[in-house]
């Protein structure tokens, strides 16, 4: 396929690929993104055989958690927090004349964060995020890959630094249909162990996640979709002490809708709400999120 042929019907997918937003959790849950949850309708449909181009993305969250749920899953009104999340993304695609009908991409993202929690307001930049992407099409209509990304341990201030290094790596797909398309992931984050000056070491609970997207392809411009969103965290020990810390595993499932809006084809803009409907040790999810794209 030549890259006229699908420049514009694959903009979005382009621009969506492959991202994370959000630190890993730490010693309870305090964020309460979930791996991968900005990712929109077509993400993973994606072209193969193609020339070199490059895509640049922002994309920003807000999440309201005026509530957060205890260890059973019960609501309370305690806890939240006001965060706003970004990530700027330069992506680069390729394809080699040696691997037809494969398609590769690597990336480096740059997180950014401001919370307002408890009296308090801090920001800065998150950790650096890179890794590389590939994937095939087993027809014309269907897309499967695997990613994997490395997040670097700091950012520019304690409260924005996970403090070990983690692998984020997960399987993609996509189906399209005339007028329906269905895409999402299944991934698992792995960390190093907690080493700081003066303080106990700590290995972080593994975190398995899966995004699934449902869109109507209403019209050319416009496309509304659902939003299905999950992950499972493990709990964190205490090496020093050889214990795990109370209350550090966690769960949620949030559900969303929003709209794609296909302005050009080098151009497009992406929207979406979702809420909490279950979750355990984690503040509640009241979020917006917001995707915008420029290809070349």
């Amino acid at each position: 396929m030549r890259r006229k042929d699908w420049f514009g019907r694959v903009l979005p997918a382009l621009g969506n690929c492959i991202p994370f937003l959000g630190l890993l959790p730490s010693f309870s849950a305090h964020a309460s993104d979930i791996p991968l949850a900005i990712i929109g309708p077509h993400e993973y449909d994606l072209p193969v055989d193609f020339k070199p181009f490059n895509v640049l993305v922002q994309y920003g969250d807000g999440n309201a958690a005026g509530v957060t749920y205890d260890s059973i899953g019960r609501r309370k009104g305690q806890g939240g927090s006001h965060t706003w999340s970004g990530m700027t993304k330069y992506v680069h695609f390729r394809s080699f004349d040696a691997i037809p009908h494969v398609g590769f991409a690597f990336e480096v993202i740059q997180a950014e964060s401001f919370t307002l929690a408890g009296g308090q307001n801090y920001g800065g930049l998150g950790p650096t995020i890179v890794g590389p992407a590939a994937w095939f099409k087993p027809n014309s209509h269907s897309t499967f890959g695997i990613q994997t990304f490395m997040q670097t341990p700091v950012g520019t201030r304690d409260a924005l630094s996970p403090g070990y290094w983690s692998n984020l790596s997960s399987f993609m797909f996509d189906y399209e249909w005339k007028h329906f398309s269905f895409d999402g992931d299944l991934g698992a984050i792995v960390a190093s162990t907690k080493h700081k000056t003066g303080e106990h070491s700590y290995s972080p609970g593994n975190v398995f996640h899966s995004n699934l997207r449902f869109s109507w392809k209403a019209t050319k411009l416009v496309e509304p979709f659902f939003a299905f969103d999950w992950q499972n965290t493990g709990g964190m020990h205490d090496n020093s002490v050889n214990q795990w810390v109370d209350n550090s595993s966690g769960r949620e499932v949030a559900l969303g809708v929003g709209a794609m809006l296909n302005i050009s084809k080098h151009f497009s803009l992406t929207g979406r709400y979702s809420h909490s409907v279950d979750a355990r040790n984690v503040p509640e999810t009241n979020a917006y999120y917001m995707k915008v794209v420029y290809l070349w």
